[in-house]
């Protein structure tokens, strides 16, 4: 699937909950209806995908290495994220993952995010500008 190209045109994600499940390794297993309206998706296009499908080129490598790390360590990660819809425009989203433990077993992941509020997404903008440019540099 060719990723889309990012337009520098933001939706608005302003209301519900996003949720998607992946398995061990970021792919797609379940993804909720504001999930698809969000992202402009169908269901049949998520699922079986790598999450990263979403994944928007303004977002520092570094961010997402800190959440595997975590998420990895059966610990919940937290925070803020642009991703990229089919159609090339951003949103961003409050992310909250964690392990999905059956039978004792990690199995995968689940995440719900909800809309981000301006002063955060401000804060966040900053932060993985300078995270990007050092990324660059390296």
């Amino acid at each position: 699937m060719n990723r889309p190209t990012p337009k520098d045109e933001e939706f608005v994600f302003s209301e519900g909950v996003i949720i998607s499940e992946t398995d061990l390794k970021g792919v797609i297993t379940f993804a909720n209806r504001k999930f698809c309206e969000i992202a402009g998706y169908e269901k049949k296009e998520l699922i079986g995908k790598p999450h990263n499908i979403i994944r928007h080129p303004d977002m520092p490598k570094a961010a997402f290495k800190q959440m595997w790390e975590t998420i990895q360590n059966n610990k919940e990660w937290h925070g803020l994220v642009k991703n990229l819809r089919k159609d090339g425009k951003y949103y961003w989203v409050e992310t909250h993952i964690k392990p999905i433990i059956k039978e004792g077993q990690k199995v995968g992941y689940i995440a719900a995010r909800k809309p981000a509020n301006r002063k955060d997404i401000e804060e966040a903008e900053k932060l993985y500008r300078s995270l990007l440019e050092k990324e660059k540099r390296e």
